[in-house]
């Protein structure tokens, strides 16, 4: 199903827990997928999704997909990244589309792939939908004027892909930045402090998460949230499976939530050396929490789920419990502001407890 003339759109990384064309007060998304859609007609949404390769991540999209369609929404499936000529085929089909939208809705601003579907609208509103720890981000660059760059990479040198994509970015960059001629809007859990003053703000409740599903049963043990930082290079992989282990033993952690995209062998490592019940989430975690059951107790390292499971769990007695990032555990690859930024995600998160990092690692 196509949109009709003047209808919205959304392409890009990154499905919500929004259900309505429009993200508003007391809508959620579905966090963790990754799409874009447009409103059809005024009716249901046409949901975009560029599938990545990694083979977790398609796995979460497709059972987020089906949620989408049970929800009364049309999911247009792009291989996106299927080869040389995909990205030529996928630009292709969605330009008649962004060419005609009023407004559109994006997952990931640091795509590149959405970046370069953005220089092709010219929509009058432009909604960023994510409960990612890299919205905090986008919107400090956006108000500083800077390049977009993802967090953990901000301080290296640019690289050859990135100087030949800059034009694009660029054009992404001041798209994004709100004018007299378009609207911008951040939906999102996350705590944004220094947003500019033309961007308008909606806070993520997660309504539609807790109408859907839950209140989970939930148990006298503690679960604990895996974290991606030792595959983008911030943390070491022997400080974080000791740090693992011994917040395990500590807290009695029986079962770990692998993020999508931690390696099968730092897993397996995982389980073999601690005991832990590793588990592959087939949807995001705040949905699988919602479902249960979930321990009384959830220990994470400063991720996305520090702010998100708070709201998404209100009332049901879980303590979520996040882990500081021991400035030792760093890597020398580690963006120079590492540190910061996880103290930060840390710091801004409501409704938690928190330790001071692990002692005795290293």
């Amino acid at each position: 199903m196509g949109p009709e003339a003047g209808a919205d759109v959304a392409p890009g990384p990154d499905l919500g827990d929004a259900p309505n064309s429009r993200p508003g007060p007391g809508t959620s998304r579905v966090p963790g997928a990754r799409a874009g859609g447009s409103a059809a007609g005024g009716g249901g949404i046409v949901l975009v999704v560029l599938a990545p390769n990694d083979p977790m991540t398609r796995g979460q999209l497709r059972r987020m997909a089906e949620l989408a369609r049970e929800e009364g929404h049309v999911v247009r499936w792009e291989e996106a990244r299927g080869g040389t000529a995909a990205p030529f085929r996928t630009v292709g089909g969605l330009s008649r589309m962004l060419r005609r939208a009023r407004r559109v809705v994006m997952g990931d601003p640091f795509s590149r792939y959405v970046q370069l579907l953005l220089t092709i609208t010219r929509a009058p509103e432009l909604v960023v939908v994510d409960d990612g720890t890299a919205t905090m981000e986008f919107v400090g660059q956006l108000a500083r004027g800077e390049r977009l760059v993802r967090w953990h990479r901000k301080g290296g040198r640019p690289g050859p892909r990135d100087l030949i994509f800059a034009p694009v970015s660029s054009s992404a960059r001041r798209r994004l930045t709100p004018s007299g001629r378009r609207r911008v809007e951040v939906f999102s859990a996350m705590p944004i402090e220094d947003a500019p003053k033309d961007v308008h703000l909606t806070e993520n409740t997660f309504a539609w998460t807790r109408e859907r599903f839950g209140p989970p049963s939930v148990t006298k043990g503690a679960d604990m949230v895996g974290t991606s930082l030792v595959e983008t290079g911030v943390v070491d992989e022997e400080r974080y499976l000791e740090a693992v282990r011994q917040l395990a033993r500590t807290h009695g952690v029986t079962r770990y939530f692998a993020h999508r995209r931690e390696s099968t062998d730092k897993l397996h490592r995982l389980q073999t050396e601690s005991g832990l019940e590793i588990v592959r989430p087939e949807l995001p975690l705040e949905l699988i929490a919602r479902r249960g059951p979930i321990g009384g107790t959830v220990l994470s390292f400063p991720s996305t789920v520090v702010h998100t499971l708070p709201i998404a769990l209100a009332g049901t007695g879980v303590r979520v419990t996040v882990c500081d990032i021991d400035p030792d555990w760093l890597t020398t690859h580690a963006s120079p502001r590492a540190q910061g930024f996880l103290s930060g995600v840390t710091g801004t998160a409501r409704d938690v407890h928190r330790l001071a990092s692990v002692s005795g690692v290293g």
